[in-house]
């Protein structure tokens, strides 16, 4: 059987986000136990054991909140009437009602593949560019697939330039660094015959203005650039297959927020869809 950690590096390896998630304390009569794991992915599936139906609902939840703002959570998953359980400064707190007693503690830590940063060209700024990246943990993509690239660096020095501008372009990304002064620079994307949006996507001279001499200043130069864009404007990658996140609902019997699929226990009461976050919820509302 694959592990969880083996199951993450699968993930890792082929650059889908997913939330990680270890148990990190719990008290009985919880059904986990410290050290349990799961791997939440995008589209709300979660793979492994981080506690019974009711807490799984709450984590979920979670999880794809810090798997879109990036930012790990402690999350606290209590019963109504909880005993004592140690202050956690900062933790998600859940009040879990249909929660069959206990509570615990799940860290969530959002893994999110590093910025793929394709670099044109042989030359030595093209050289200097690829080794600092990778320095910065940018993925150096070395294929010629521009598909869920963050940015593409051109320093080809006149070889193949709008050709891999074009593709970069049509195919999304959202950041394109053309090496080249600025009258050069003018007539390649003049030849080109960009739109007005498409030619606020490429930078050209590439790199802030820092006085860059040498392949490795220029290099420092572009790149310092694509971490701004990164960290203050907020590039993203160009965008692969959608994932849409599953919708939610209010469950009527416990108050807890249940994302709806396939296997989410529901009823159908007067021409409405309702959803609950187990099958004993379902069992008292139709009961009533």
């Amino acid at each position: 059987m694959t592990t969880i950690a083996e199951r993450a590096q699968e993930l890792t390896v082929t650059r889908e986000p997913f939330v990680h998630a270890t148990v990190v304390r719990a008290q009985e009569p919880t059904s986990a136990r410290p050290g349990d794991a799961a791997v939440i992915r995008s589209d709300g599936s979660i793979e492994g054991f981080v506690g019974g139906v009711c807490a799984e609902g709450s984590v979920r939840a979670a999880a794809l909140d810090a798997l879109r703002d990036g930012t790990a959570v402690l999350l606290r998953v209590l019963p109504e009437e909880s005993a004592p359980f140690p202050e956690a400064p900062g933790a998600r707190v859940v009040v879990n009602p249909c929660h069959s007693g206990g509570a615990i503690e799940i860290f969530l830590q959002p893994r999110l593949p590093a910025p793929a940063l394709r670099v044109v060209g042989a030359t030595p700024i093209s050289d200097a560019v690829a080794t600092l990246a990778r320095f910065l943990d940018f993925d150096v993509v070395t294929s010629e697939d521009y598909a869920g690239c963050t940015a593409v660096v051109v320093a080809g020095l006149g070889r193949g330039e709008q050709d891999a501008i074009r593709a970069a372009l049509d195919a999304g990304v959202g950041f394109v660094a053309l090496v080249a002064s600025h009258k050069r620079g003018a007539a390649v994307l003049d030849e080109l015959e960009l739109s007005d949006a498409e030619r606020t996507l490429v930078h050209s001279p590439a790199g802030l203005d820092i006085g860059a001499h040498t392949p490795q200043e220029i290099a420092l130069s572009i790149l310092s650039e694509v971490v701004r864009a990164i960290r203050v404007d907020g590039l993203r990658p160009a965008a692969g297959a959608v994932v849409t996140r599953p919708e939610q609902s209010v469950d009527p019997v416990c108050g807890m927020t249940v994302l709806i699929g396939p296997d989410t226990p529901h009823a159908r009461v007067d021409g409405q869809d309702v959803w609950f976050c187990c099958a004993g919820c379902l069992a008292t509302y139709t009961a009533a």
